[in-house]
Formats: C-alpha cells, sequence, structure tokens
C-alpha cells in the first residue's frame, strides 16, 4: 500500500490524477510526497512536484505537467536528479564505500498527453496514465535494506538527530548502550506523523495524540515547512510550557536549513509563550500582542487572579480581552498551538481572530494529559457561531485528495506499554481500593488511543479487560530491557532514606550505567513544594562531584537541560519534556487527598511517569505510599491490563461530581469542619459539600460509629 500525504502543490488536477493511481496501487509499498520535499541549494529552495518513496523502487521523483506543454522537460529531470542525488550523497546512512545506495529515478508525469511518442527521449522517462504501470515495472532497487535510513532522510529526521550529542559507551549491556540503540530504532516519522507535518488545511486544523506520540515535534516541522513553502507568511507557534522553546528553535532551524540550505527568517517565524509580558521581543506572548495590537488594557498574572480569581487568572485576561477588542486586526497567516489541553476556549479564540482568512490555526493536545473528563469542548463550541446561527468553525470528514482537518496520532513512541499501561491505571485509579477516580466522556476513546479488549465489553456495568497493542506500543520500546528494569516502585521508611538511595541511584546511572546527565529528570509531583523537597538531594549530589539544575530556578525558564546537569522539577515544568531515565520521588503524595483534589494529584502522577522513554523509578514513604504499592503490582499482576467494571452513566454522574473542580473557599471550609460532626452534618444538609468531599478515614470512622449504634 503506497501511502499519500499531501502537502501544498501548484499543480493539483495532475497531482490528484498521480495520487489517485497509487492509492489503487495495492501491490506496491511506500509513501508519495505530493508537494515535498524542498531540497536546499546554493541557489536557494528547490521544490519537487511528487516524490515516490518505496523499498522495491527506491525514490522515484515525478516532475507534474498540468496541461500539454511539456516544454524542456528533460534539462528539469536532470536537474531533480543531480538536487536529489546532492541531498542524498550527504548522508553516510546511504553510502558504502564511495557509491549511493539508492537507485535514484526521475519521471515526467503527462496525464493530458495521450501521445507521448513525439516527445519520448533516450534516457529520459515520461508516462500518462496509461503508460505509468509499464515504465514503473522497468525501475529496479536491489538495497532496500536503506529504505529506513532513505525515509529518515527526506524528512529531515536524520539531520534533526545529529543535532544531539552523539553517545559513546564502551559496556555493551550498559543502559547507555541499550539507550543508543532505542534511539536509533525510532527514526523516521510514520504515514501519520507524515501527514501532520504536511498536510495543511486551509483553515481550523487540529492535532490530538497521547504523550509521546510526536506532537511537539511535528508542529516544529511543520512551522518549517511553512515557512518554507511561504516564506512571506508571518506565523506563530505558542505553547504553555517555556521550556519547550529551545525544542521549537532547535527543531526548525535545523528543518529549515535541510529544506533551503539557508537560516530562517526569524522576522517572519515567532516562537512565543502564550501570556507575554512587556519588554524586549523575547518577553512577547500571543494575549500581550493582541492586546498590544489593539490598544487595551493588558493584565499581568497578579492583576487577573484579583479580578477573576485563583484558576481562572488566564482565562479570565482572554475573555475581557475579546470582549474590549474593535475592529479586530489580522495580522498571522497561521498560529500553531501546542499543549492546547492547557489552554481555555478562549484563547483559542484570541488565536482564531488573530489570523487572516482562511484562519490557518493549528492546535495539538493531549485528551489524556489531565486525565480527566473535561476535554477542550468541539470546535463548534469552541469558536462559537456567526450572525446567521451557522458554526464559524465546522470539522468535515475526510476527503480524498485533500488535507485531512482532524489527525489523531495513534501511536506512542516515547512509552513503554509497561509505564504507558501502569500510568493509566494510576491516573483512573482501576486497581485503587477506593475504586474508580475519572474516566472518559466517550468510551471509543479507549480504542483510539491504543487499547484494545481482550475480555468481557465496554457496556455501561460490565467488566471489561484492555491492554495495549504491538501496534499501537512498538515492541522495541520494551524489549531493551527486563520488565522488571523498565519500572520499579521503591517505599521508605523515611524522607531521608529515600533521599540517599535517590542520590546513590543517580550516581550509578552517570559512573557504572553510562547514562549522561541530561539522561535523567527528577520530578517532585507537588510544584510548590519542588525547591525544598530537592534541595537536600542536590547538595549532595553536589559534593559527590555531579551538577544540576532546578528547571526555571537555577535556569532560565525557557531552558530545561544542560548537558552537564541531570535535572530536578517540578510537574508543570516537566510537561512536554522527556529523558530516559525518570525518578518520581514523594509519591505517596499522589495516593490520596480531599476528594476534589484526588483527580489532580493523580494526574501529576501519570504526567510524571509519561515523561520516560525507557526506565522509571517511583519513589516515597508511609502508609500511602504503601497503599500506591499494592496497585502497582495489581497491574504488574495483570501482564498490565486494565481490568474493571465500566461504570454506569449515573456512576460516571458520579465521579463527575467528586471530582469536580473546588474553590479555593470551599476547600478552607471543609478543611475547617475537620471531625466537627455537627458542622460536616450541616454542611452537607446545606449542600455545600457531599461526603466524599472528607477524607477516607473521617468518613469510615462515622460509618464504624453508625453501626455501633445501629447494634446497640
Amino acid at each position: 500500500m503506497v501511502n499519500v500525504i499531501w502537502g501544498s502543490t501548484q499543480k493539483p488536477v495532475a497531482s490528484k490524477q498521480l495520487a489517485d493511481y497509487f492509492d489503487g496501487r495495492n501491490d506496491l509499498e511506500g509513501i508519495l510526497y505530493i508537494g515535498y520535499p524542498i531540497i536546499g541549494t546554493p541557489e536557494g529552495a528547490f521544490p519537487i512536484d511528487a516524490l515516490l518513496l518505496s523499498p522495491m523502487l527506491g525514490a522515484v521523483v515525478f516532475n507534474i505537467v498540468e496541461g500539454r506543454n511539456p516544454n524542456d522537460y528533460k534539462e528539469l529531470q536532470d536537474e531533480s536528479f543531480t538536487k536529489l542525488q546532492a541531498k542524498l550523497l550527504q548522508h553516510k546512512s546511504l553510502i558504502q564505500g564511495r557509491d549511493l545506495k539508492v537507485t535514484i529515478t526521475v519521471m515526467t508525469f503527462l496525464p493530458a498527453i495521450t501521445n507521448l511518442e513525439s516527445y519520448k527521449s533516450d534516457g529520459y522517462l515520461i508516462a500518462n496514465l496509461d503508460t505509468i504501470s509499464d515504465t514503473l515495472s522497468g525501475i529496479k532497487w536491489d538495497s532496500k535494506v536503506y529504505y529506513q535510513a532513505l525515509t529518515a532522510v527526506i524528512q529531515a529526521i536524520s539531520t534533526i538527530r545529529k543535532g544531539k550529542k552523539k553517545r559513546i559507551t564502551q559496556k555493551p549491556d550498559s543502559k547507555g548502550s541499550k539507550l543508543r540503540k532505542l534511539e536509533d530504532s525510532i527514526a523516521n516519522l510514520d504515514s501519520i506523523q507524515s501527514a501532520a507535518v504536511i498536510e495543511t488545511f486551509e483553515g481550523v486544523q487540529r492535532i490530538r495524540g497521547l504523550a509521546g506520540s510526536g506532537k511537539t515535534i511535528v508542529l516544529a516541522l511543520k512551522v518549517a515547512y511553512l515557512h518554507t513553502k511561504h516564506p512571506d507568511w508571518q506565523i506563530a507557534v505558542t505553547f504553555n510550557t517555556r521550556s519547550l522553546k529551545g525544542q521549537f528553535e532547535r527543531f526548525i532551524n535545523t528543518f529549515v536549513i535541510e529544506q533551503t540550505n539557508e537560516e530562517p527568517d526569524w522576522e517572519k517565524i515567532q516562537i512565543i509563550n502564550a501570556w507575554g509580558a512587556p519588554g524586549e521581543r523575547s518577553k512577547e506572548g500571543v494575549y500581550y500582542n493582541y492586546c498590544k495590537t489593539h490598544d487595551i488594557e493588558y493584565l499581568d498574572f497578579k492583576s487577573a487572579q484579583v479580578l477573576f480569581g485563583q484558576g481562572k487568572e488566564f482565562d479570565g485576561a482572554c475573555e475581557k480581552a475579546l470582549q474590549e477588542a474593535n475592529d479586530v486586526k489580522q495580522i498571522y497567516d497561521a498560529i500553531l498551538v501546542d499543549e492546547a489541553q492547557d489552554f481555555s476556549p478562549h484563547f483559542l479564540v484570541i488565536c482564531y481572530e488573530f489570523l487572516k482568512e482562511p484562519k490557518r490555526l493549528i492546535y495539538a493536545y493531549d485528551e489524556l494529559q489531565s486525565l480527566n473528563n473535561k476535554a477542550l469542548p468541539s470546535p463548534e463550541e469552541i469558536f462559537g457561531k456567526n450572525p446567521d446561527g451557522q458554526p464559524r468553525v465546522k470539522f468535515s470528514s475526510p476527503r480524498p485528495g485533500k488535507p485531512k482537518q482532524d489527525i489523531i496520532l495513534e501511536k506512542c513512541y516515547r512509552n513503554s506499554r509497561p509505564v504507558l499501561s501502569t500510568a493509566h491505571a494510576l491516573g483512573f485509579g482501576v486497581y485503587r481500593q477506593g475504586g474508580l477516580i475519572q474516566m472518559f466522556d466517550q468510551k471509543e476513546l479507549w480504542k483510539d488511543i491504543g487499547y484494545k479488549i481482550v475480555e468481557g465489553t465496554m457496556e455501561d456495568g460490565c467488566t471489561v479487560s484492555l491492554a495495549r497493542t504491538a501496534e499501537s506500543s512498538p515492541e522495541f520500546l520494551e524489549n531493551h530491557s527486563s520488565i522488571e528494569d523498565l519500572i520499579q516502585f521503591f517505599l521508605f521508611t523515611n524522607n531521608d532514606a529515600q533521599i540517599n538511595w535517590l542520590v546513590e541511584s543517580i550516581i550509578k546511572n552517570l559512573k557504572d550505567e553510562e547514562l549522561q546527565p541530561n539522561d535523567i529528570i527528577i520530578i517532585n509531583p507537588d510544584p510548590v513544594k519542588t525547591r525544598d523537597a530537592v534541595s537536600i538531594a542536590r547538595k549532595k549530589l553536589f559534593d559527590a562531584g555531579i551538577n544540576s539544575n532546578l528547571a526555571g530556578v537555577s535556569t532560565s525558564p525557557d531552558i530545561f537541560f544542560e548537558d552537564d546537569a541531570v535535572t530536578f522539577t517540578g510537574i508543570y515544568r516537566a510537561k512536554g519534556n522527556e529523558a530516559a531515565m525518570v525518578y518520581v520521588i514523594n509519591a505517596h503524595e499522589c495516593y490520596s487527598t480531599w476528594r476534589g483534589e484526588l483527580a489532580r494529584i493523580r494526574n501529576r502522577l501519570f504526567t510524571a511517569i509519561t515523561r520516560s522513554k525507557a526506565w522509571v523509578r517511583v519513589s516515597g514513604f508511609g502508609k500511602n505510599m504503601d497503599m500506591l504499592i499494592s496497585e502497582f503490582k495489581e497491574i504488574k499482576n495483570r501482564d498490565f491490563k486494565l481490568e474493571f467494571k465500566y461504570p454506569t452513566s449515573a456512576e460516571c454522574e458520579q465521579l463527575n461530581i467528586i471530582n469536580r473542580d473546588m474553590s479555593k473557599d470551599d476547600k478552607k471550609r471543609i478543611e475547617q469542619h475537620g471531625l466537627n460532626l455537627v458542622e460536616i452534618i450541616e454542611s452537607l444538609e446545606k449542600g455545600e459539600s457531599i461526603l466524599d468531599d472528607y477524607p477516607e478515614e473521617v468518613i469510615a470512622k462515622l460509618r464504624r460509629l453508625f453501626d455501633r449504634e445501629k447494634k446497640k
């Protein structure tokens, strides 16, 4: 099967005919790119009309002719051949000795010309729909072992990966050696990721996927591709986690140079935070620019908190800006939003308003990143309606020959099956003693994110067993190490014991297991306590000659990793980043709390665990850590299957109530009630709280007291 990926083309009719032809070839494997790649040359960017990559045929360039005039097609074929050959010769992965091991074929495709005889010339291939099969049948490639490397070069992934520091190892079975092989295995984008990079819908487009499915790199490459194809466009990419800025800069810069042989024009590309602040250009953000452009009041965090309350600062500021802006100015040609699940719909509407027609807004998000049922609303809800009552944005079904408007990245290339299944089980409370914590509104999401039903059914009230597939969780992600080594939980008697173990483990990682400092992240789930929680460990590492940084505190807010330092972080700065070895300390704080906060702290644990692309170590102390380990043992004993009774609609509604967000005043009032029975009863009667808002031990004591009274 040939996957057709649609980029931008000035030859839509003939390109569609070529795509339809390959779409009907079930006997051929490969990828057909339309309007891609663009090859960087000393003279500038050289666009290719279409390129077929096939393990059977190698690389086949199609120069497409719309109409009946082929002009001097031979000169263009020569130029296409030499440009692609020069590009491929730069990569050692495609060369043996002095020989390029890829067969390059150039063909002119002229579907409007029926009689080709008068245009034929020895050494130059031309074809229409009647002759293309015979022409292709004459192409042979005997070095298909190079196909994966060829695909990586065309996608520029091999070049991007070279940007990382070279990993040198001496021990074949060390973690460093295993990591090097693992990184080599993730060489290419899959077909869906490639489509997400190149296919751009003329309007609003969304990209959905799990943590680790490649959303950030896809968006970065998409920015670079759009900039290369449309260098006059004003493009912005924005996000919530400031430490992503460095990743975006590196990926975009590398990809644009690969495509054009020139640095990107940073006056045309803005990598900016969502909020922003006055001052130098590096501090600007989408919201700040919107306020400045429309001459309306800009609110900083503290001002917004006074006006709208805790937790509603940015949403309130964006809503106010939308209401106050008159004569909206449209200054961007495309805006791309990463981590869209962290933003309110009002921010996405600001991005939409800021765009010129046809409103190219691309937003990517992880429907599970917060592990609750408060996913982003539908596009129709987010962007509202026109004066005639019709939705401003409406998603249409996929159409052949057209870019997809809604792309789901199905595979997880970061977390192994045991790691991801553990994160989901803990996040949802699948094996929690008190039962499920939260559940999806839509049952189909389980299948969308790569789980299959192995037993039972996902009907209300029925027991179901779900497992990840080898397709959605590639086996090479877990085959490098035993399951016992991939993910481990540790219970300590106190914090001192936990810190001593952590320091000794990191020293071993670096000195014996050939990991590099930037292969290691230590995550404390509670962002407020992180500075104090990690200070002793950092000092002990320093005394042992190991540097560390506290992300966003000892480093710039825009920097997460440093080459010579291990990284300590709170959960919010960890989002969007990954490392080979992830330590989650003080995990006992994620076991239980006020019911209104339970989903939130379990989300932190889920997010922390899913930062790992190889190994996870989860530690804590006390009874709650012991209970958390009991949940993990249940997961492991079931071979990382999720087995539970699917909640009924009524039970799902109850879960929603249990996990509702409480205001600061609500929490304070419930805490003040403490164990005062009269106040608890009054609060319950007034509807100010529900029974499940109170700690489990309080509820258990009350029930024991009532049961004892009944027996008297």
